[in-house]
């Protein structure tokens, strides 16, 4: 492998095909833009050749929007058979952009960090390397200031993150993200390393096979004996689910069995209910990204159900919920962040890593509850100004707080 300040080559031996890029393509789906020109415009590229892996990769993009999952993961990966360096151009044109190198695995949008959204309105020339375990780099890596393991961690992406781990230590750039720290950012590992953590609250979590499931929904065992201390209700989702698919609240073994009726996995993690509704009724979580050490508000959702995702919260259908953010967002450093500063500031000191996101509640103690933390949380600024005028600012601070981290480093 060589990197030198010539070497612009991809594997084809051009520079690496550039994207019209997942947050492109992710804004225009989200305004309800018609896809069908771009569908047609790209299936047309790679009628005329069918090794246009951009055409192929954007394709794939448009599949997964579209709902068709299984469909794009397929045209994804008869795209990096062809080619795995893809490049977004910066969205400001720049004689001296900062060139950002992304290690990144296969899959749909959970997969990675969400990079290109964070470089919206930015400088930053994106190239993202698509790593693939016991398979050599291409000849030559483009040149770069820095570069960032973007990997998400999962099950699926583990293997990925040590093949990623073997290569950046005798990287010849600085490296952000150490894969290893993003490896231990599964659900029951990190309740076991940062549980300890001063005013923040994560709730034990714990791998079960689906046999051990079914013994306490057979009454042959309890919840405490699968679960340290633990007693119903509990919460149970698929290891491998995302966004709440699988996610459920079971009450007692009937409720168990109900669920292993619906539910075909074989492993599942499993942790017990914690009640964060507010004195009102309400429950409300909040993402937040921390970029070099320091917590920003990303976007925080209202709802009466304890399962809660922004788009199910009735965001855009409650004027009231929309207000609530808007002033969470407005006084997020002087208030939430500040309440909160010694459990974000552990928690930023325990992960480790130069950017990650958050998914938190709080309790009526006033300790920060702990859902999730990764790096491949969406983070995004396509919500429609005219409904969320206050989300553009907001966002807009997110991302120049991400390229100042990247200028910094990069200097460095």
């Amino acid at each position: 492998m060589t990197i030198a300040a010539t070497a612009r080559t991809s594997e084809n031996g051009r520079d690496p095909a550039s994207l019209i890029g997942v947050a492109r393509l992710a804004k225009m789906a989200f305004d309800r833009t018609d896809m069908n020109p771009v569908q047609e415009d790209l299936v047309a590229r790679i009628v005329r050749d069918p090794g246009d892996a951009a055409a192929l990769m954007d394709l794939a993009s448009v599949n997964v929007l579209f709902g068709l999952r299984a469909d794009g993961l397929r045209l994804q990966a008869l795209a990096l058979r062809q080619n795995r360096l893809y490049r977004r151009p910066p969205t400001i044109p720049d004689a001296a952009p900062i060139r950002l190198l992304a290690f990144m695995a296969p899959g749909d949008f959970m997969a990675n960090a969400p990079l290109e959204f964070l470089l919206e309105g930015s400088n930053v020339s994106l190239d993202m390397l698509y790593v693939e375990p016991g398979a050599a780099l291409p000849e030559a890596i483009p040149e770069h200031d820095l570069a960032i393991v973007a990997v998400g961690e999962s099950d699926a992406n583990r293997a990925i993150l040590r093949e990623v781990a073997s290569l950046v230590r005798s990287w010849p750039r600085p490296v952000l993200n150490a894969p290893e720290r993003i490896a231990a950012l599964s659900r029951d590992a990190a309740c076991a390393r940062l549980g300890a953590t001063g005013g923040m609250v994560i709730p034990r979590t714990v791998r079960i096979a689906r046999s051990n499931l079914a013994l306490v929904a057979l009454g042959a065992t309890t919840v405490a004996s699968v679960l340290a201390d633990g007693a119903f209700p509990i919460i149970a989702r698929p290891i491998f689910s995302h966004a709440g698919d699988g996610l459920a609240k079971l009450d007692d073994p009937a409720a168990v069995a109900d669920y292993l009726r619906t539910r075909p996995e074989r492993q599942f993690y499993v942790s017990p209910f914690v009640d964060y509704r507010s004195a009102d009724g309400l429950f409300r979580k909040y993402r937040v990204a921390l970029i070099d050490g320091q917590p920003y508000a990303s976007h925080m959702a209202v709802s009466e159900h304890w399962m809660v995702h922004y788009l199910n919260a009735g965001m855009t259908e409650s004027a009231a919920k929309r207000e609530e953010e808007a002033r969470f967002m407005a006084a997020f450093d002087g208030d939430f962040a500040l309440r909160h500063a010694a459990a974000l500031r552990a928690l930023a000191e325990g992960v480790g890593l130069e950017y990650f996101a958050i998914d938190c509640g709080e309790l009526p103690d006033g300790s920060l509850l702990l859902f999730e933390a990764d790096v491949a949380m969406i983070v995004h600024a396509m919500d429609p100004p005219d409904m969320f005028p206050y989300k553009g600012p907001q966002m807009r601070k997110v991302f120049a707080a991400f390229h100042a981290m990247l200028r910094k480093r990069a200097r460095a």
